[in-house]
């Protein structure tokens, strides 16, 4: 959710964090994660213990606080969490199952903004705990997420192979490309057709990082509270400046469209905030708490 994103290492520095587990039948998933880490070239070193107590949400809020580097938790159900200053968090995208299930354009501003359909291709470029794009998704696009921070990374890979063991979310996981690397440098990447031009992508969403006193009224102190999902995010980064907000829009606008399409940028916002980059989106869709800029090109 928050690219660009400062690094909380530099480039290729391994981060290490620990591992708690609570069962020796647990190193077969351990073996996996493990594996992931390899497979994705994750700058991670994971330090494993055995827990011999229960996991309760007071030993969780020790184990946070007490620690100087990032800790993960294997639960008894083999879900990963990353307990941040107290927090227990994980992408839990079982819990959105109803709204994957009934996500329509009436039903989700994300899509009536992005108005995508089952032969798009969208790139979430700030994928965070990954909830965006599984409502990008569930219309049948191929949704390529990167994710700059490698915690959230592994996160988020631990979480797609979790859902990939359900039959009824394989076509889904299927359609998820996941990618732990800032928007900017993949944008960079992208294959160009003859005349030099970026190979179309049809939307780019944004959801950047914002300060935490964005979400609430400067006169009242109203608004919208904000979630232990984005307090977490909170732990690991901070919000763009305004430069790397105009890389960011002028990047994402460059490589989407096509000859068929009108290609577009989506950003996600706090109603009360202003437009990403101070630049007016040519339209916007929003509820009382959220609001997404549409930019067309």
């Amino acid at each position: 959710m928050s690219a660009p994103r400062p690094a909380a290492n530099p480039p290729n520095v391994q981060s290490y964090c620990h591992l708690f587990y609570i069962s020796d039948s647990q190193q077969a998933q351990i073996e996996r994660l493990q594996a992931l880490i390899v497979q994705h070239q994750l700058p991670i070193v994971l330090n494993t213990k055995r827990l011999h107590d229960k996991l309760t949400q007071k030993r969780r809020q020790q184990l946070s606080q007490t620690s100087s580097v990032p800790v993960l938790v294997l639960d008894q159900k083999d879900k990963l969490s990353w307990l941040s200053d107290g927090l227990s968090v994980a992408p839990e995208w079982d819990k959105l199952q109803r709204r994957v299930v009934s996500a329509g354009r009436k039903s989700e501003l994300l899509l009536q903004a992005a108005k995508v359909t089952a032969d798009s291709r969208v790139i979430d470029a700030t994928a965070g705990f990954g909830h965006d794009s599984l409502i990008l998704a569930s219309t049948g696009a191929q949704v390529t997420m990167l994710e700059q921070q490698p915690l959230m990374a592994l996160l988020l890979l631990v979480e797609q192979q979790r859902m990939s063991a359900q039959r009824n979310w394989q076509k889904l996981m299927s359609r998820l490309h996941i990618i732990n690397t800032d928007a900017l440098s993949y944008f960079a990447t992208l294959p160009a057709d003859m005349t030099g031009a970026t190979k179309a992508v049809d939307v780019v969403y944004l959801d950047p990082m914002f300060p935490e006193d964005s979400y609430q009224d400067s006169k009242t102190g109203k608004g919208a509270k904000v979630g232990k999902h984005m307090q977490a995010l909170h732990q690991l980064a901070s919000p763009p400046t305004l430069e790397e907000e105009r890389q960011l829009l002028q990047h994402a606008q460059a490589i989407v469209g096509d000859s068929d399409k009108q290609g577009r940028v989506v950003v996600k916002r706090p109603q009360l905030a202003s437009a990403l980059a101070n630049q007016p989106p040519n339209e916007s869709w929003h509820n009382e708490a959220v609001r997404f800029d549409g930019y067309f090109v």
